[in-house]
């Protein structure tokens, strides 16, 4: 059932991810070409709640699709998750006169829209995936991951040249807290010799096994990338415990990654990804949905309810973590 709206709004919430910018540009001209007025709001959540909300004309996204980071701003808002907090956003979404709100972020910023969605169910609500962890339900792909590991990548074959010059072992930590999917696909990519993940219980002797596999072939320096969620507590613990076992064989060194993988700017793929799913959620809105989230599975676009994208997380692709043992001998 179609919907009638005459102004949106669109906010970035939660951690920046490559490729926002993008998608911020997609919402407004899309808004705009469909005769509609969008508002940008600054900060998030906490931006909503302290009424920093701004008309959008199309020259204000002009010359960003190539910039990292938010023309928005982010900021992750402990306010808005109280009922006061989403009741003063409410009244001024209504101050406005806007009747449609896109948010552009991960599963902290899905929680909050399903809370509000609840309580206030005369705003249109459509959430758009944006993290570098790519752990949400509904999207084959979210904006920022491609951006990231190819980041995470690039880091890991410049490491693999002093690595190779001086014979040693790295641990490469990249982000993911929860999720592997960065250490995954940047390890298989990077042609490393282990990947630790959250989500599978760290076997260290199969990493000691694989040095020496690779040290009887006369391969004597390696790689091992580490999600920053493993369960020992990341790269630092891991070299530690793997010292433990073979001493000083090893010239052991950990490079931690961190923030780099935010920044910079997008990828191809994220910048289309960004375009596809920014004007997707205007069109979303315009034909009735609400409470939604807005994603593509298998090339195409589908809108999946944000109870669901929320309870079933992602999972690592089991074929993958397949291949990382086997290129790893």
């Amino acid at each position: 059932m179609k919907r009638t709206h005459t102004r949106i709004g669109v906010l970035t919430s939660g951690g920046d991810a490559p490729g926002m910018n993008a998608c911020i540009r997609a919402v407004v001209r899309t808004a705009i070409y469909q005769n509609l007025e969008p508002y940008g709001i600054k900060r998030g959540y906490e931006g909503l709640i302290d009424d920093e909300i701004e008309l959008m004309p199309t020259q204000s996204v002009g010359n960003i699709i190539h910039q990292g980071g938010t023309l928005l701003k982010t900021a992750r808002s402990k306010r808005f998750m109280t009922a006061e907090g989403r009741q003063q956003a409410y009244e001024n979404l209504k101050k406005h006169e806007i009747t449609a709100l896109i948010v552009i972020g991960g599963d902290g910023t899905f929680t909050g829209a399903r809370l509000f969605c609840e309580e206030h169910p005369d705003i249109a609500v459509m959430g758009v995936p944006a993290t570098i962890d790519n752990d949400i339900y509904g999207s084959d792909y979210t904006i920022g991951f491609d951006s990231a590991i190819n980041t995470a990548m690039r880091a890991i074959d410049q490491i693999r040249d002093t690595a190779d010059s001086h014979n040693r072992l790295f641990f490469v930590e990249v982000m993911g807290r929860a999720s592997g999917m960065i250490a995954l696909h940047s390890g298989i990519g990077g042609g490393a010799s282990g990947i630790l993940v959250p989500e599978l219980k760290s076997d260290y002797e199969e990493v000691i096994a694989l040095l020496d596999s690779g040290q009887k072939r006369k391969k004597y320096f390696s790689i091992v990338v580490v999600a920053e969620g493993e369960e020992q507590g990341g790269a630092f613990e891991v070299a530690r415990k793997v010292t433990e076992r073979v001493g000083d064989f090893y010239d052991i060194k950990v490079t931690v990654l961190g923030h780099v993988q935010r920044g910079g700017a997008p990828s191809c793929a994220d910048r289309v990804l960004a375009s596809r799913l920014g004007m997707a959620a205007v069109d979303g809105l315009l034909q009735g949905e609400s409470a939604v989230m807005v994603g593509v599975q298998h090339d195409q676009l589908v809108y999946t309810a944000l109870d669901l994208a929320l309870r079933n997380g992602t999972g690592l692709n089991r074929s993958l973590l397949r291949l990382a043992q086997i290129l790893a001998l």
